[in-house]
């Protein structure tokens, strides 16, 4: 198929690698995105509306645990990469890729002001030969329906002056074994010759890419990938509630299953979901199919059970402490674990600040420790207390009427933990380990 000029010259800057590559949004997706197509020999521009975090970048300093300083301090010295407030300069870079939050509203509808704010102010500069891609985890048609005409209002065609895709961000932070250039991509075009481009481009620095027929099918998997883990994480959660009731360890059971080579798949429960992904992108599905008349019921259970399960945990808290001749309120509890997965320092959607919420409601003494988060951030949703980690001493570990383990980050010594605590709460089979002292341990 004979190429368009714009988008021969654009495939071949793509193909040397002299084209320069800009994304917006430098957090736990642009970040780890910006290092692949460095890696790969691309010069990277990046933007965020945050000085702060543009000026640490600027000076070598990183502000995500799995990209070290040293890396960053590298990219700057070797001229491949910078970091920018300034929107006006988008029309510098070649391929722009927009990787910003796509939160919910309080009644649980898509909240698109990030992505529209991005996409008109890339409208603004928007020039001959360049690429947009949206990575931004939406609902299907938000490509479509919302970017296009955005982008439209910059007098320019899609498809041959410029190219517009729709390719689903994939992290697995904390995970040594999947980097942002090992996970397969998959691309979805608003169009052949940008389907084309966005396909050319993922397939410099992404270990395999995999072009679909529209945007549509592109955002729709991403959706389903998430609300898979959502749907089968609450069918554990809400099994091992069950199993707790008949005092059977839903993680033996869980590894019991586990031995079928074929037809299972193991998920794990635990105190709530959190993360950017799966605790928010179902909702968007169900947002859709109401506009649609129909409804999601898989998926709002689903949402219903992960929810309640912070106050389960709770719950279960407060019938062991009675075991013990202790109220809930009142008692010292140290919180294990910020973050919302294990060896990472994202606390986004993190239900251990749900837990907290709960516990200082409940008149608690509270306090908190994480290797990875040593003073806790503000919160959107929550009224966040100034706590900083404390040390894991054993005075200190004694002196708390119980140790909640919410995070079962791999730096903790569980064997240390459960010989100095009174009691340890493990909503996370942490303690699975523990060879002394295991009469202290209630799991959850």
């Amino acid at each position: 198929m004979k190429l368009h000029p714009v988008q021969q010259q654009l495939l071949a800057a793509i193909t040397d690698k002299s084209a320069r590559v800009g994304i917006i949004g430098l957090g736990y997706v642009g970040l780890p995105l910006a290092g692949a197509f460095i890696t790969a020999g691309f010069r990277v521009l990046g933007f965020d509306v945050d000085e702060s975090k543009v000026d640490q970048l600027n000076n070598g300093q990183s502000f995500i645990k799995h990209i070290d300083s040293e890396t960053v301090a590298g990219w700057i010295a070797e001229g491949q990469f910078e970091a920018t407030c300034l929107q006006e300069r988008m029309a510098e870079a070649d391929v722009l890729l927009i990787c910003v939050p796509t939160p919910l509203t309080g009644s649980r509808d898509p909240d698109l002001r990030y992505v529209e704010g991005t996409a008109r102010s890339i409208a603004a500069s928007l020039r001959p030969g360049q690429l947009v891609v949206l990575e931004s985890t939406t609902y299907p048609t938000t490509t479509r329906d919302v970017v296009l005409p955005l982008l439209a209002e910059s007098g320019l065609a899609v498809g041959s002056d410029y190219f517009l895709a729709y390719s689903p961000e994939r992290e697995d932070p904390g995970n040594p074994d999947y980097s942002a250039a090992g996970i397969p991509k998959v691309v979805g075009g608003i169009d052949e010759p940008s389907n084309r481009l966005a396909t050319a481009l993922y397939e410099q620095a992404i270990v395999q890419v995999i072009p679909v027929g529209s945007p549509e099918v592109a955002e729709a998997c991403k959706i389903l990938e998430n609300t898979y883990r959502a749907v089968n994480i609450a069918l554990v959660n809400e099994l091992k509630m069950l199993l707790d009731r008949m005092d059977i360890d839903v993680w033996d059971v869980i590894d019991a299953a586990s031995t079928k080579p074929f037809g299972f798949q193991a998920f794990y429960p635990g105190p709530g979901l959190g993360g950017h992904c799966i605790p928010i992108d179902p909702f968007y599905l169900s947002w859709l199919a109401r506009k649609q008349g129909l409804s999601t019921r898989f998926i709002e259970l689903a949402g219903e059970i992960n929810s309640q399960m912070p106050e389960y945990v709770v719950s279960r808290l407060m019938e062991f402490l009675n075991e013990q001749g202790q109220a809930l309120r009142g008692s010292r509890i140290c919180l294990l674990g910020m973050a919302y997965k294990k060896d990472v320092d994202d606390p986004r959607e993190s239900p251990s600040f749900v837990l907290l919420d709960l516990l200082r409601d409940r008149g608690v003494e509270l306090s908190y420790n994480d290797p990875h988060i040593p003073v806790l951030p503000s919160m959107r949703h929550h009224d966040v207390p100034d706590l900083s980690s404390t040390e894991l001493t054993p005075e200190f570990l004694a002196s708390q009427d119980c140790v909640l383990i919410a995070t079962d980050h791999t730096a903790y010594d569980y064997e240390h933990i459960v010989q100095h605590a009174r009691m340890v709460v493990d909503t996370r089979n942490a303690t699975a380990g523990v060879t002394q002292g295991r009469e202290k341990i209630r799991k959850c």
